[in-house]
């Protein structure tokens, strides 16, 4: 039986440890204790593992931030006002101009990148969480060959544990082509136990150095809505064209010092072809024109029509101003939560959030609570049924305090929604990679754009009602008549929401 004592003095002081160093987040502390209490020893482990993330050196923050970038606009009302100066201190390098697009769903974000892709005249740099080796990766991957043949500088970051299913054989044809690659933290040792839980989940591709893409969508044939045994998949992306696309440069270039680069086999390498002149001939691409698979994959399965249903068209670049948030684990602020909980509390009319992960901490709940105590109509969208049921169990028990406070909150009912967005007083609009949750907020790499734009907030707005249409609204009734095993496996789903 000393065993057993022992084990219980060392779980003891496992469980101090905790609380010392989550002193500052009692919440946060009590779960892992918890944690702990349920699986002894086992729990400061995991507590271990997600706790310690590889500390990224920070950038110098500008040292003059008095260009007139730095003022908005008076045509922009007192919320929008107060919310870019107190952003100003927690953004990459302060507040930027450039022209925005609002890309719903795939299929058209995919056409309008390749056909920038295909376009590029010196430079591409691609930083993806998935990156997949199915047929809108494929072609993708064929394009970027092709370019980098024609001579354009290509640089491709992918993460070590979203991308794990892209083939070596990919990689190998990337990098033939003369395409350098990087991982960031690859599943292979020292990489996989002290960062197997800090992930990079940023999607960013930049062309030119100004134009840049970010958002919800990563590469693989889900995010089409056309993938059979996935159906429709609701997602938002951003083009950034101009001085605003920089600062997406300089998180690129971050993560691209800190990702490794590929470890190639050299006898398995294939070697790049090349004619009689001694250029390189570039390889056969499963794409001949790649601008038109928006109609090849919509005829092709018979769905073009249901593709563009409940999507407002979004051609148009928007003058705007630009502020980057950008999420890092090696930092003890949580700057995105941070962010998401200074738009909540400065809005003075409307908050319109869309999320597929719904799990966040209370400052986020409060916050929601009081915005609508001050007369703010919060509207909240989340997936009915999503892809992690571990996160969708946790989600509902944070619903019915919201609904008392008077949140509305609507369940998607049509597919997968996957975007990540916020809208306020219908001129400030929120685009990222980032969800609600513990993970965006502290484990992961994440970045998000703030657009100051009342045209780029409408056509965000106008999407939103939309998805509502295909939405049931949630009632306290609901929330009720969950029978006691739904509401046990709710409530010990949160539990495990420092890992969520």
């Amino acid at each position: 039986m000393g065993w057993i004592f022992g084990l219980y003095l060392l779980n003891t002081v496992f469980m101090i440890i905790m609380a010392i160093r989550e002193v500052r987040r009692p919440a946060v502390a009590l779960n892992w204790i918890t944690i702990s209490f349920i699986f002894p020893v086992i729990g400061f482990g995991l507590y271990l593992i997600t706790s310690n993330p590889i500390r990224m050196k920070r950038r110098k923050k500008p040292t003059s931030t008095s260009n007139e970038s730095d003022t908005l606009p008076d045509s922009l009302g007192g919320s929008a006002q107060v919310i870019a100066q107190a952003l100003k201190h927690l953004t990459v390098d302060g507040l930027k101009t450039g022209h925005v697009q609002v890309l719903i769903n795939g299929i058209k974000t995919y056409d309008i990148l390749m056909e920038s892709i295909q376009n590029a005249k010196k430079t591409i740099d691609l930083e993806y969480y998935i990156y997949k080796d199915d047929q809108i990766g494929r072609r993708i991957t064929d394009l970027l060959i092709e370019r980098s043949l024609d001579g354009v500088n290509i640089r491709f970051i992918r993460d070590g544990w979203g991308s794990r299913k892209l083939s070596k054989t990919q990689i190998f044809r990337m990098m033939d082509a003369g395409i350098e690659c990087r991982t960031i933290f690859p599943l292979r040792p020292p990489w996989i136990f002290s960062t197997l839980n800090n992930r990079d989940h940023c999607k960013i591709v930049l062309i030119d150095g100004r134009e840049a893409f970010t958002g919800g969508i990563n590469i693989g044939d889900e995010y089409t809505g056309l993938k059979p045994n996935v159906g429709h998949w609701r997602d938002t992306h951003v083009r950034v064209v101009g001085e605003a696309s920089s600062d997406l440069k300089m998180i690129f270039e971050d993560h691209w010092n800190i990702a490794s680069p590929e470890q190639i086999n050299t006898k398995s390498r294939m070697k790049t072809k090349t004619g009689k002149d001694g250029s390189p001939i570039t390889p056969t691409t499963s794409l001949s024109n790649p601008f038109t698979m928006l109609t090849e994959w919509s005829t092709e399965l018979g769905t073009i029509e249901e593709t563009n249903a409940n999507e407002v068209p979004t051609n148009g670049m928007y003058q705007a101003y630009v502020q980057t948030v950008e999420g890092n684990p090696g930092i003890p602020t949580p700057v995105i939560r941070q962010a998401y909980f200074i738009g909540i509390t400065q809005a003075t009319m409307t908050v319109d959030i869309t999320t597929p992960y719904f799990v966040p901490d209370q400052d986020i709940i409060m916050g929601l609570k009081t915005a609508v105590e001050r007369g703010v109509r919060v509207r909240l969208l989340v997936p009915r049924q999503g892809d992690q049921k571990i996160v969708e169990h946790a989600s509902f028990t944070y619903y019915g305090e919201l609904l008392e406070a008077g949140v509305h909150i609507y369940l998607y009912n049509k597919g997968m929604l996957h975007a990540k967005s916020m809208v306020i007083d219908g001129e400030v609009a929120e685009v990222g990679a980032a969800n609600y949750d513990m993970r965006s907020f502290r484990l992961n790499y994440e970045v998000c754009e703030f657009f100051y734009s009342k045209d780029v907030a409408k056509d965000l707005t106008e999407q939103f009602e939309l998805d509502l249409h295909d939405s049931v609204s949630l009632q306290m009734e609901d929330i009720c008549q969950r029978s006691p095993l739904q509401r046990l496996m709710q409530q010990g789903a949160r539990l495990l929401f420092p890992l969520l």
